[in-house]
């Protein structure tokens, strides 16, 4: 009987020491992935400036667009935390989006080789981070669930408190608007 028990409790210790390291990589792989976050948002945020300068000279009476652009950038360096960084990041895309606007209507802006090269790097910039932010959520998801399972929750959930999921702003959440009034009514003549 003495043997039966010293082995339950072995098999208890073992499963508690397992449970907790795995939350541990869990919780550490989740930091991780912030950072990694971080370094993609960093890299954006140093591709902005060069952007701004790259196309200042051409677009002097854009300089509220340009201005937006810079502001929103110092935001998002501001920013701490999942959900101040995404509404930051937000705020930025739409900057970025206004001034890539601006530089359509410039033909020799939107030729020049260095506004299509820091666009190309925005471009895969974004899709890095939007890849980086996923893989995030996942491990903060495995975090969550691993942490409110039964018996850590009791056991360990104080160690362990929940991790802020990077969400996108409530406005992107909002369908959009789409005006389709002028659909089916008469053409301009041509």
């Amino acid at each position: 009987m003495t043997l039966v028990l010293l082995g339950i409790l072995v098999i208890a210790v073992v499963w508690a020491i397992r449970a907790y390291n795995g939350l541990v990589a869990l919780k550490n792989r989740a930091a991780a992935a912030w950072n990694q976050i971080d370094v993609q948002l960093k890299r954006r945020h140093d591709l902005v400036p060069n952007m701004v300068e790259t196309v200042r000279g051409a677009l002097e009476h854009e300089r509220s667009t340009l201005e937006a652009v810079v502001a929103a950038r110092q935001r998002a360096l501001d920013a701490h935390g999942p959900q101040q960084s995404a509404a930051a990041e937000q705020a930025l895309t739409q900057a970025l989006g206004r001034l890539f606007a601006v530089v359509e209507g410039y033909p020799d802006l939107k030729a020049n080789r260095n506004v299509l090269a820091l666009q190309e790097e925005l471009t895969n910039t974004e899709n890095l981070i939007a890849f980086a932010r996923q893989h995030y959520n996942e491990l903060v998801g495995q975090y969550d669930t691993r942490r409110e399972s039964f018996p850590i929750n009791v056991m360990m959930s104080r160690d362990f408190p929940p991790r802020e999921y990077f969400t996108a702003p409530a406005e992107e959440h909002a369908a959009p608007k789409v005006d389709l009034g002028g659909i089916g009514g008469a053409r301009p003549q041509a």
